[in-house]
């Protein structure tokens, strides 16, 4: 199943990919060599920790080109979507009780990072949120009970 992401997050994971590859990988290679040097490997512990690096990089190498390989990267400035809050949008909204605004960006999942004011495309609140317009409200269900958030604007940058 395709896994939507922005232009901005296949770009991200290039770049990790490349300096797993391209700096990463050689300097773990490296390292293995230096601690093979020493001597016996039942009781190198440096050995053993470069060895364990090296199993962490080329899981996280797979783990990104499997990323790459099922991505469906939506260009968020070639869609067309008026004043409608779509993937890739990013959304002015105002909470209903309290009239505190906040803005968020709604991202693919291995993109998100709420201190970055990035949310994934399934989270509540941008599940609530799809599909609607400027103006239009969005309930989210939490623990402590619904709130009401009021689409304020919507951006596509």
């Amino acid at each position: 199943m395709p896994t939507p992401m922005t232009v901005e997050g296949m770009q991200a994971l290039r770049d990790e990919l490349a300096q797993r590859k391209q700096v990463l990988r050689p300097e773990i290679t490296q390292a293995i060599a230096e601690a093979r040097a020493h001597g016996d490997l039942k009781e190198n512990a440096e050995y053993h920790a470069a060895r364990e690096q090296q199993g962490f990089n080329e899981g996280r190498i797979q783990e990104i080109e499997g990323k790459l390989a099922d991505a469906q990267v939506i260009d968020i400035s070639k869609v067309a979507a008026g004043e409608k809050v779509v993937f890739g949008a990013t959304v002015t909204l105002v909470d209903g009780d309290s009239g505190d605004e906040v803005r968020y960006k709604i991202v693919g999942e291995d993109e998100a990072d709420l201190k970055a004011a990035k949310i994934s495309v399934m989270s509540p609140i941008a599940r609530a949120i799809i599909g609607k317009s400027v103006g239009d409200l969005g309930v989210v269900e939490t623990p402590k009970g619904s709130i009401e958030y009021e689409i304020d604007a919507v951006e596509y940058v």
